[in-house]
């Protein structure tokens, strides 16, 4: 079934908040690192094996492999990373997904000076209003934030999607999803490797929740995901898909409600409703 373009940006947010779902549901079982580099080793070869079925074309400039390949390692590599690592240390996932929810301000910041695109005052609005809303979703929770040093992976996520976000719409927007997806984990995986194997037992306790977990971050995330998000920052400005990372905390506490028991107070609904109509004056074309 053929989804309407219009609908992607919402499907996208869909399946981005269910990483932070799958990472909770399999954290438990593998320390972060070595989690993400079965992910990345199990979509290189699936990738691979669908770029040989349908003879996928490759860049034919190695600059452009390069650009490509450097985009991973901040999308996947360092943000994604980074994450897993804050989430792993006990930061809450609500908590997490609040600092990585300050990328559409900052890719606001540099799309103008990088990107040379202009960002009208309705959509400064909206980038405003979508912050705090996703502020109010997570307010409950701010009480429970661990130390610094907790918050540091979470920081350096946030800095490393909002450079990947503006990197790949500078230097490289157009690729072939299926190629480009194995030229952007296969360095990913080797730095996550070498990292892991330095800092971590990289032991893994293969229990069934964690399979389910780590299949559907493969699947979805990593290959479904992944090539949404790719497809929206060539054809959309960097304004406008920063912006959807506004609707991931609340998406992400609604998925939470019925699978973790999580409850939504009050003041988090009111903050969707912010989110929201944030995301959707921030996403206003500029005419």
């Amino acid at each position: 079934m053929r989804v309407p373009p219009a609908l992607l940006p919402f499907v996208f947010v869909f399946l981005w908040s269910t990483g932070f779902i799958g990472a909770k549901l399999g954290l438990p079982h593998a320390d972060a690192l070595t989690f993400l580099l079965i992910r990345y080793l199990l979509v290189i070869m699936l990738m691979t094996v669908l770029v040989l079925a349908t003879r996928a074309p490759w860049p034919a400039d190695w600059r452009h492999v390069w650009h490509i390949g450097f985009t991973g390692l901040l999308v996947h590599a360092v943000y994604l990373g980074g994450v897993f690592v804050a989430i792993k240390q006990g930061l809450p996932a609500g908590v997490t997904s609040l600092v990585v929810g300050m990328q559409p301000l900052l890719t606001a910041c540099g799309a103008g000076f990088l990107l040379g695109e202009n960002v009208v005052p309705r959509q400064w609005l909206g980038l405003a209003l979508g912050f705090a809303g996703v502020g109010l979703v997570v307010a409950h929770k701010l009480a429970d934030v661990p130390v610094f040093s907790m918050l540091l992976p979470a920081v350096v996520a946030l800095l490393a999607i909002t450079c990947g976000t503006l990197y790949q719409k500078r230097f490289c927007p157009h690729f072939d999803l299926r190629t480009g997806a194995v030229i952007q984990f296969t360095p990913t995986a080797i730095v996550t490797a070498v990292v892991a194997w330095r800092t971590e037992t990289m032991t893994v306790d293969w229990t069934a929740e964690f399979v389910f977990a780590l299949a559907w971050l493969v699947l979805v995330l990593s290959v479904g995901a992944i090539s949404l998000l790719n497809m929206l920052i060539r054809n959309g400005s960097a304004v406008n898909v920063a912006s959807l990372f506004y609707l991931t905390p609340p998406s992400t506490a609604i998925i939470a409600w019925p699978v973790f028991g999580e409850t939504l107070t009050g003041l988090a609904l009111i903050g969707m409703i912010l989110a929201v109509s944030g995301v959707y004056l921030a996403r206003a074309q500029t005419r």
